[in-house]
């Protein structure tokens, strides 16, 4: 028999699953039930699912998944993986009487305020907000990953409240010289240039190439790995290149995040790229770009861009909007 205290939690992206429990509030995350499986060794979500609970003994009666797509109607089709997912069909299958899909950077945006201090870094002088639910706060939240995530959280009179936004599919905006060159190489490859075409994943890539290509030089790397290995030997100038211009462009698009939302209390950077991208940011590309927003430059040098550092933001989160909904139902 289902138990109705325990609830599934997963967070989907491109590449990885992630799936824990949680059973109250003083324990959101249990630290023992973090499993983590690559996508492509299954053939659904349903799948991976039923063999998580399989490996855990567990059978609970609810569950949240924060996947990276559009939930609409209480399906996700998700975007980097051919994949979609129904919360009833997904729910019959594993039994169970509630399933709800959100955006992953809804659970992104709601894990804020249940991290400790020592899972935040900051980059760049202003320091990170108290987002206790005592004072009215506005967020923005962007990951690179496989994809680009963007979410928002707004903290109202107590309450956390999610924006479950597509914001990684913004229209590209060059903001230099060499970026319009890029942007001329990238649209004739692709047509319509996003935001994700740039920085995630493949977007390193395609930085590289079109660096590459501005500069008449043989591409050497393939994958993104590849491209953060020769930026970091020093041994390939375009990828060197490369991956300082996804440190500044990302800036470029936080600050721009701050002002599409009325940030003004900042950006939490998140994502799989986050870590071996965070020597780059740390180095000053990124947030030099961020402050480089005109008439409005003076206001964004004293709003804070902060690194979330937790090992399982997405689940974290998720408990966070599993809970918020358990507390509502009481």
């Amino acid at each position: 028999m289902p138990d109705a205290n325990l609830i599934l939690l997963a967070d989907i992206g491109g590449t990885n699953l992630r799936f824990a429990l949680c059973e109250s509030a003083e324990v959101p995350l249990r630290a023992d039930s973090v499993r983590r499986y690559r996508a492509a060794e299954h053939a659904s979500l349903a799948e991976a699912a039923e063999r998580y609970l399989a490996e855990v003994g567990a059978k609970p009666g609810s569950a949240v998944f924060a996947i990276a797509g559009r939930v609409d109607g209480g399906e996700v089709k998700i975007t980097n993986l051919p994949w979609t997912v129904s919360a009833a069909a997904i729910g019959d299958r594993l039994g169970m009487a509630s399933v709800r899909l959100v955006n992953d950077f809804a659970a992104q945006s709601r894990c804020l305020p249940l991290l400790p201090a020592g899972d935040l870094e900051i980059l760049g002088a202003p320091r990170a907000p108290v987002l206790d639910g005592h004072t009215d706060r506005c967020v923005a939240v962007v990951g690179p990953g496989t994809g680009l995530g963007v979410g928002a959280l707004l903290l109202r009179g107590g309450r956390a409240i999610v924006l479950e936004t597509e914001g990684g599919h913004l229209s590209f905006a060059p903001g230099t010289d060499e970026e319009i060159e890029i942007l001329k190489c990238l649209t004739r490859d692709f047509g319509r240039v996003s935001n994700e075409r740039v920085i995630c994943g493949s977007g390193l890539v395609n930085l590289y190439n079109a660096v590459c290509d501005i500069a008449a030089a043989s591409r050497r790397a393939t994958t993104p790995e590849q491209v953060m290995q020769s930026a970091t030997d020093a041994g390939d100038a375009q990828a060197m290149r490369a991956v300082a211009l996804f440190a500044e462009i990302l800036g470029a698009i936080a600050g721009d995040l701050v002002l599409a939302y009325g940030a003004w209390d900042g950006v939490f950077l998140g994502g799989g790229l986050l870590e071996p991208l965070l020597p780059t940011l740390r180095r000053g590309g990124f947030r030099m770009r961020f402050e480089a927003k005109g008439r409005f430059s003076p206001t964004m040098a004293q709003i804070p861009t902060v690194a979330v550092r937790h090992a399982n933001p997405g689940l974290l989160g998720a408990a966070g909007i599993a809970l918020d909904a358990r507390d509502a139902a009481r």
